[in-house]
């Protein structure tokens, strides 16, 4: 019995809690997943986990020898990875989850870059709305908007989400322009409701370096930013999209800003991986390059802002925009 190999099959079957999705992100039959968990506990002479037909839990001796597997695995992957790096680029399969616009208009256009610098690394790349269980879909790591609620997870900040309160010019001729937050009682948003929880998230504004939520009234509701940035221009009420998404409506004229003294409280952008993959030097290079790709985009880096970019009023007072880095655009991860 190949005891590493063992070990890297139990420790998969853990993580993501399916002998089914261990096998399929293993790239192995699900019969051969079954046979090395049988032979490894026949091996040490200890059952290592219930089995039923819904769930699988973990005796007290599997849960022992579980902590010791994560800790023996990244033992080995750290030492080969000393090894490789003077000798050969990170290899293998990574898999990688991102909200779809990002993916779309901001990371993907740099692969051919990522590429070139890690030819032997095979990359995944899943491009959802939906949140994304790290351990139980074997996902290697994951971009994320806001702040990190599992605490099994670690988290790289790699960027600001920055958001901006505006509406299409017909919605503000039939309704007013709303001046503070206390006008927005008399105005309805196009809301954005979590893929998650199904709960519409309320707007956040800075105030005195505190932090004011407002519920808004709404016609519609969505869970997809380019749905929400397409109700705002037709009109059915407020949106707060980011920057980077709304900047063109902007400088076009079909979204105008509006409380621009009251911006929407900010987010940060990271990218977050597991605590047992963080030494795998496959991980290391995409978290670094990926990085590099956000440092180089202003309105995502935290280094711009809409005060510096140019909206249709600025456009109007200057004869020509400042230049931008790639457009890019994304989702909320909510």
């Amino acid at each position: 019995m190949d005891r590493l190999q063992a070990m890297q099959v139990f420790t998969r079957v853990v993580d993501t809690n399916s002998f089914t999705r261990a096998a399929e992100t293993l790239d192995m039959p699900r019969a051969s997943v079954t046979t090395i968990i049988q032979n490894l506990e026949a091996f040490l002479g200890v059952r290592l986990m219930h089995r039923t037909t819904r769930r699988l839990s973990l005796t007290p001796d599997g849960a022992a020898y579980y902590e010791r597997c994560v800790r023996i695995l990244a033992d080995v992957e750290e030492t080969e990875a000393s090894f490789q790096l003077g000798n050969r680029k990170p290899h293998g399969k990574l898999r990688i989850d991102m909200p779809g616009s990002i993916g779309r208009l901001l990371v993907i256009p740099s692969l051919c870059e990522f590429h070139t610098r890690y030819p032997d690394i095979d990359l995944q790349l899943g491009l959802t709305d939906r949140p994304v269980d790290l351990l139980q879909e074997g996902v290697d790591c994951v971009v994320r908007v806001g702040a990190l609620q599992d605490s099994s997870l670690v988290a790289r900040r790699i960027g600001l989400f920055e958001a901006v309160s505006c509406a299409a010019p017909e919605y503000l001729e039939k309704h007013g322009t709303p001046k503070t937050i206390e006008d927005l009682e008399n105005h309805r948003a196009v809301n954005y409701f979590s893929s998650r929880t199904g709960r519409v998230i309320d707007w956040a504004f800075k105030v005195d370096d505190k932090e004011i939520e407002v519920k808004m009234k709404g016609l519609i509701s969505v869970n997809d930013a380019d749905a929400y940035l397409t109700c705002g221009v037709e009109g059915f009420g407020l949106i707060q999209p980011p920057v980077f998404m709304a900047l063109p409506l902007l400088r076009s004229g079909q979204l105008v800003e509006v409380l621009p003294d009251l911006r929407p409280l900010p987010m940060p952008i990271s990218v977050v991986y597991p605590h047992s993959r963080h030494l795998s030097s496959k991980v290391r290079a995409f978290v670094d390059w990926i990085a590099e790709v956000f440092d180089r985009c202003p309105l995502l880096s935290g280094r711009g802002s809409l005060d510096k970019t140019c909206t249709k009023r600025t456009f109007e007072e200057r004869e020509s925009a400042p230049a931008l880095d790639t457009p890019v655009d994304s989702e909320w991860v909510a």
